[in-house]
């Protein structure tokens, strides 16, 4: 058998974390709004329980993580979660920058090596939003993964897309996660327009938010065509006010060799530091 087809499966999540806040109901927004601007004692709780879910993925994307103001304690999330799930391999891109009152941060937790990473600043009327750029594999052949959180409004989001879409070009193997803020169909289409093929498998039309009761699609895991799928699932965790988003996709051993992996857990080792 050909390394071309023989092929390893990479387990993702995406997961939008909401600052470790677990908000239940709409009257929350109000009545625990400080939260978003002051500590309090039971997020390091919340975060607890979040590591416990993501502990058994191989790369998680994260968004709404603080990178260490006041309101966090001064603890960057993203490298906590890293630590508390034993993940070797993590970034933290700081989005949104208002000094210690808040670090708004997208962040990637990795069982495996990330060979390259880039941080992309997305268009916007208001600076604030961003994208990690990673790549999975040295080779010839390698994974092309973002992380993303695009804006609210219709208009920059267009913008955003058009941007991300000029960062895709020529790539076989593409994989885009996150928060888009919008349907399935708005954001395929979107790509679509900028000759970029994605798709999200076994799509169902399964919203994502508010966590307690879902009615809006906002968070996705797109795929460039071609690409193996074994598993597609909405998570019912309602920890943030999102529900996290599971994938298994099964990848070609020219990207991620067997000997990256520990077979008898499924999971990749953790061979090497970033």
């Amino acid at each position: 058998m050909s390394d071309r087809s023989r092929r390893t499966t990479l387990k993702l999540l995406s997961y939008n974390i909401q600052v470790g806040i677990d908000t239940r109901r709409y009257s929350d927004y109000i009545t625990r709004s400080w939260r978003h601007f002051l500590p309090y004692n039971k997020r390091q709780e919340t975060l607890h329980a979040m590591s416990r879910l993501i502990k058994g993925y191989d790369i998680v994307a994260l968004q709404e993580a603080d990178g260490g103001s006041l309101r966090s304690s001064y603890v960057n999330q993203v490298s906590l979660l890293a630590q508390y799930a034993e993940f070797p391999h993590w970034h933290q891109q700081c989005t949104r920058n208002i000094g210690r009152i808040a670090q708004h941060s997208n962040g990637l937790l990795s069982k495996i090596k990330l060979n390259k990473i880039i941080e992309h600043k997305l268009p916007g009327v208001i600076p604030g939003r961003g994208a990690i750029e990673a790549h999975v594999g040295d080779g010839s052949e390698y994974l092309q993964l973002f992380v993303v959180h695009l804006a609210l409004s219709y208009r920059v989001r267009k913008q955003q897309i058009a941007y991300l879409a000029s960062q895709m070009k020529d790539q076989q193997h593409v994989i885009l996660m996150g928060d888009f803020n919008c349907p399935y169909d708005e954001a395929v289409a979107r790509f679509a327009t900028h000759g970029i093929t994605l798709h999200q498998p076994f799509h169902n039309n399964s919203p994502t938010y508010p966590s307690w009761k879902p009615v809006k699609q906002c968070d996705h895991i797109l795929l460039s065509p071609g690409m193996v799928i074994k598993n597609y699932r909405i998570l019912d965790e309602s920890i943030s006010d999102h529900l996290p988003v599971e994938l298994e996709v099964l990848l070609p051993e020219s990207i991620i060799t067997s000997e990256q992996y520990d077979i008898s857990s499924a999971t990749l080792t953790q061979k090497h530091g970033m």
